[in-house]
């Protein structure tokens, strides 16, 4: 990155193991959420970049592919250490970028090292299994190799802690890795690829390409690519499943999500209002795992929304650098508008506005893109308020008088990512977490993010593909499997050479 008289940055791609401009004409700014101000230039890549970045990370992935498992730990674990060691540079690019606080990008960090950590030990995951003598003089085992040239298509909200899904488990396997970032903040993908090259990763095996459509596409259809992860909106990831899988590629398209908690009456209210609204509110909802949908069932309904307001009119909405703050901006002025266009469309429609964040404006950043904490009461199912992913500060409160009323509401919609209930009766968490049509489930847990020796992922239109995020699916699919069956006959024996399958 180089920085320009304007005092902006000039943000390029890192490719074969260094920054390069590219050869595109194109580029488009990166804006400080937080003052409305452009902080940065994005190069946009063209078609003779899309060519390069693929035929560095095809030419490095054989290499690193045939390197040793002792080799390849050695540099997840020095890349561990030196993410470890610039938490607070990357926090501060995530917050410049994104405008989350400090203190939740820095969580955001330290989640993405937990992935990290779990592919230190890619030499324990990727033991095979023998079988001796399963003929007679016949043995057979399995292992899994790398597929080869791998990329990953990730969102804005999560600039480092989503690339740290994929990467760290794709490359520790024997992958080279190409990271498609989001055009909105671009710059904490370059500190990753130096911390690689500093770790000792070769040349070609980690690379960053920045770009619109044209460079979706074009590694989504490039014939070296051999598999796809994605994080995004459920539209996109349906294009990127449908359009990768017609030509031949591996995908893991995550979308988007809708997340209902259930409020019991017998929860601990105080806890559930607490975690509600750190839930809805944290990132300023932006978050593919916040909780959107407070289902309250029964008599719980009156004070759990009293409890949320009075929790929702604390919260400090500040530049992510200020000490104290709660919660950032959204993303972009487009994001601010869909949102509060949402909120007076329920409100229109009925619904109870109980906390109002749409007039929000920050003392000293009355350009920023800010929307306060939202609540709205008695939102009904037709609602947009409740059928779009709003991807704001908003929390809608939905009213039913029974738990399988919960229970069915959230089955019939289209979304599955994660979903809560909040109780302190097992009976009716052990019944909630059978019948829940979702992949991820927090009991008196809001966010119910799995650690990383498990894997993330979601139902229905929430996930295109078969398997999950990092973890074991991680594993399986960055890699497949081989099967060996072998033979060492004597020479004073006869081949037993069959027209038949050997049976014995």
């Amino acid at each position: 990155m180089t920085t320009t008289t304007s005092g902006t940055q000039t943000i390029t791609h890192f490719i074969n193991g260094s920054e390069t401009a590219g050869s595109g004409d194109r580029s488009q700014p990166v804006y400080n959420p937080a003052t409305g101000q452009i902080s940065g230039e994005l190069r946009l890549a063209g078609q003779a970049d899309i060519q390069s970045v693929v035929a560095a990370a095809r030419a490095a992935a054989d290499g690193w592919g045939q390197t040793s498992l002792s080799r390849r730990t050695a540099v997840l674990f020095k890349f561990r250490e030196l993410v470890a060691s610039h938490i607070d540079e990357l926090a501060a690019t995530i917050t410049a970028e994104h405008g989350k606080v400090l203190s939740d990008a820095k969580g955001e960090i330290g989640r993405g090292l937990e992935v990290v950590e779990f592919a230190c030990g890619i030499s324990q995951l990727l033991k095979g299994e023998y079988s001796d003598q399963a003929s007679t003089g016949i043995d057979v085992y399995s292992f899994r190799e790398p597929l080869g040239v791998v990329a990953g298509i990730t969102p804005f909200n999560f600039p480092v802690m989503v690339p740290l899904w994929m990467a760290p488990v794709a490359i520790a396997v024997g992958n080279a890795f190409i990271l498609k970032p989001s055009e909105r903040d671009p710059s904490a993908s370059m500190l990753l690829a130096e911390l690689w090259k500093q770790a000792g990763l070769p040349d070609g095996v980690f690379s960053v390409l920045h770009g619109d459509k044209e460079a979706v596409d074009g590694l989504l259809t490039h014939p070296d690519v051999d598999a796809i992860s994605f994080v995004g909106s459920t539209p996109v990831a349906k294009y990127i499943h449908e359009t990768a899988t017609a030509h031949g590629k591996r995908v893991q398209a995550l979308g988007g999500a809708k997340n209902h908690a259930v409020i019991m009456p017998d929860a601990d209210l105080d806890n559930a209002a607490d975690h509600l609204a750190a839930a809805a509110f944290g990132s300023a909802g932006q978050r593919c795992m916040a909780i959107s949908v407070a289902v309250a069932v029964g008599e719980a309904a009156d004070l759990v929304v009293q409890k949320v307001q009075d929790r929702a009119n604390a919260v400090t909405v500040a530049e992510g650098t200020v000490a104290g703050a709660d919660m950032g901006p959204v993303i972009t002025p487009a994001s601010k508008s869909r949102i509060v266009k949402i909120v007076t469309e329920a409100e229109n429609d009925g619904a109870a506005l109980v906390v109002d964040g749409r007039e929000l404006v920050v003392k000293g950043n009355e350009e920023g893109f800010f929307v306060g904490p939202t609540v709205l009461d008695k939102v009904r199912t037709g609602m947009s308020a409740y059928s779009e992913e709003i991807f704001g500060p908003v929390l809608v409160v939905v009213r039913v008088d029974t738990l399988e009323e919960a229970i069915a509401l959230i089955n019939a919609n289209p979304y599955g990512n994660g979903t809560a209930i909040f109780t302190s009766s097992g009976a009716y968490a052990r019944t909630f977490q059978r019948a829940i049509h979702v992949g991820m489930v927090g009991v008196n847990v809001p966010l119910p993010v799995p650690v990383a020796y498990h894997s993330f992922g979601g139902w229905k239109n929430s996930l295109f593909g078969d398997l999950h995020v990092y973890g074991p699916d991680g594993v399986k699919f960055y890699t497949r499997g081989k099967v060996i069956t072998q033979r060492w006959p004597e020479p004073s024996h006869e081949s037993l050479a069959s027209y038949n399958f050997p049976s014995s």
